[in-house]
């Protein structure tokens, strides 16, 4: 069964951290592009960041610049998305999408929507 299951979401006090995974079975991810998009109450999905499947460039949302980081463990079919100096404006529910033949600008590229593959979510909230 081909999948993504996103995990590591919760509760977290401004300037907190976070890891997110994005686990895939069924597929092998390294041969994807893979992105996080988020939806925030009441606007649109954004694409947050993602990661070539060619070289494993990034793209980053102006937003999240310098605060996230995206990356690949190819031995556990896992892309991970740490977020450091975490904002209240971050919070929203988390997916993990990927694509075989999207380039990772693209997917990152408004409105973020096409992709093979979704998750069905991880829940952030950032909050004292």
């Amino acid at each position: 069964q081909v999948q993504l299951v996103e995990s590591g979401g919760g509760l977290v006090q401004p300037g907190g951290s976070l890891r997110l995974s994005c686990a895939a079975s069924g597929f092998t991810l390294e041969h994807y592009t893979v992105g996080w998009v988020r939806q925030a109450p009441g606007k649109e999905r954004e694409g947050v960041s993602c990661i070539s499947n060619k070289d494993n460039s990034t793209v980053y949302a102006d937003s999240v610049k310098g605060r996230f980081t995206i990356s690949r463990d190819k031995s556990k079919n896992t892309v991970y998305l740490q977020m450091n100096s975490l904002k209240p404006e971050d919070t929203a529910v988390y997916y993990c999408a990927a694509d075989y033949i999207m380039s990772h600008q693209a997917m990152c590229a408004p409105p973020p929507i096409g992709m093979d593959h979704w998750g069905k979510g991880t829940l952030v909230t950032v909050s004292s």
